[in-house]
């Protein structure tokens, strides 16, 4: 059973920074691919960012430069740093993995962005 759980998120006011933190089991983070979606209320869960396992980050263009997707395989973690947060940013950030078997969700960490 592959798990994954977000921390990290709360209320911030805009223009702040937070880092979010997925935890993943059995050395998901240093063999697969890890990525973060987010979910607005009343919206879908779009794509903010990837990294893959060697290391390589993706970001939606819809991003503008202000998400960093990283991860420390030591600590089997992968995180996204979010700067110059904005009340638009507000939603729920889900990490997510595909092992080649099935996807893989976190249950989530809550981001509230006050303007």
């Amino acid at each position: 059973q592959v798990q994954l759980v977000e921390s990290g998120g709360g209320l911030v006011q805009a223009g702040g920074s937070l880092r979010l933190s997925c935890a993943a089991s059995r050395n998901i983070v240093t063999f697969n691919d890890m990525r973060w979606y987010r979910q607005a209320p009343g919206k879908q869960r779009e794509w903010v960012a990837a990294i893959t396992s060697g290391g390589s980050a993706h970001y939606a263009d819809s991003m503008k430069g202000r998400f960093t997707i990283s991860r420390d395989n030591a600590k089997n973690t992968v995180y996204l740093q979010i700067d110059s947060l904005k009340p638009e940013d507000t939603a729920v950030y889900y990490c997510n993995t595909y092992t080649g078997y099935d996807n893989y969700w976190g249950q989530g960490t809550q981001v509230t962005v006050s303007s």
